[in-house]
């Protein structure tokens, strides 16, 4: 049997191009794939961190009402995507001089330094250098 592996995460947006916009333009991505379905009425579209090894983000457009009603709040307000660097205070500074909102300040953890932050649609997300040995 083939080792299993999450290969992507499913993000609902409101809107591709608004999507891309922010985590391309603001959070640095980079865009992957962005390919028409045009058998469903959508995009195929595909962002990860630069230099990225885990899995990317697949921006699903919400195409219900349902689906609409959970964008930006996929989790019920809690954390839901964490995203790891190797320099937390460079990423950090970029990331509010690009307009950013932390939520919960940077704090040093047992795992990591940390801080917590809102995308355009609200979802959370931690930005963590993690401590040498921790998960």
């Amino acid at each position: 049997m083939a080792p299993q592996h999450l290969a992507l995460t499913s993000v609902l947006v409101r809107d591709y191009d608004e999507a891309i916009a922010f985590y391309v333009g603001v959070l640095g991505f980079e865009l992957i794939e962005d390919s028409p379905v045009a058998t469903q009425n959508k995009r195929w579209v595909v962002v990860a961190p630069p230099g990225s090894a885990g899995p990317g983000l697949l921006l699903a457009r919400a195409a219900t009402p349902e689906q609409a009603s959970r964008v930006g709040n996929q989790t019920g307000g809690r954390v839901f995507l964490f995203l790891h660097t190797d320099d937390f205070w460079r990423d950090f500074h970029a990331y509010t001089a690009k307009g950013i909102r932390f939520v919960r300040p940077p704090a040093e953890e047992p795992h990591g330094t940390v801080a917590v932050f809102r995308d355009l649609y609200g979802n959370l997300w931690d930005l963590i250098q993690p401590r040498t040995g921790a998960c």
